[in-house]
Parts: C-alpha cells; structure tokens; sequence
C-alpha cells in the first residue's frame, strides 16, 4: 500500500498525521506530563482532544496530539536548551530526573497503603463473621 495520495484530493487530505505524547516523549527530553507546556514555549502547534466537564464526576481525559513539522523543527533546539523549558520539566537534568522518582515513589506507596487498607478492611469482615459464626 502506497502512501501517495490519490490524484484529485484536497490539499488537507494530504497532511501529515499529527504525533501523539508518546511519540513526541520519544524525540524530546520532556516529561510527559509537560509536553503541552513545552510546546507552547517552543511555538508548536497543539490540538486537544477531550477535557470536557461531566459535572460533579470530574472532566474526561485529556489528550494532545502534535504538529510534526513543529516537533521535527522545535526537536534540535529543546534538546540543546535553547528553549526556556523549567529544569524539573525535562528528563535530562537532575531536577527533573530527582522529581520523577519522587512521583513514581507517591504513587507506588499510595498505591501499597491502599491495598494494604483494602486487605485490613477485607480481613476485618471476615474476622468479624467467624467470629459471629462461632459465638452462640
């Protein structure tokens, strides 16, 4: 299958897809959580998807996709630091390495301390009906 366009298309139809946060993780040394941000400060263009209100359950996800030409272009010039990026933001400085691990650290341990109040709790009902089991 070839990627040429048919004869006849529109000039839209012929452009490029626009890269994912995954993808453009890959090609800057950003965290992805702050992508957005530093593509706003390296003048690439950004379309957001989702985000919209459920009211009292919170907003859908949120999701970004990137301009490649953008991304190609702003790529050289984040990675030298010629862009004004926060040094927590990036991935290749010891803010930003020192910040990740502490938020994948929270996480693991919130993580541990609710399943281990999940299992307490679990444990508590079920002590609690052999224990009315047993009684007489």
């Amino acid at each position: 299958m070839s990627d040429t366009p048919e004869p006849g298309t529109s000039e839209s139809a012929h452009e490029e897809r626009w890269l994912s946060s995954d993808e453009v993780a890959k090609l800057w040394p950003v965290r992805r959580d702050w992508l957005p941000g530093a593509a706003h400060r390296a003048d690439v263009r950004v379309r957001r998807h989702g985000g919209a209100s459920r009211g009292t359950w919170g907003a859908e996800p949120t999701f970004y996709t990137f301009h490649p030409g953008d991304v190609r272009r702003a790529a050289p010039a984040i990675a030298e630091g010629r862009v004004d990026i926060p040094s927590n933001w990036r991935t290749d400085t010891p803010d930003g390495r020192r910040t990740e691990f502490w938020g994948a650290l929270t996480a693991r341990v919130a993580g541990t301390l609710l399943l281990a109040a999940a299992l307490c709790g679990l444990l508590l009902i079920l002590g609690t009906v052999v224990f009315l089991l047993t009684v007489e």
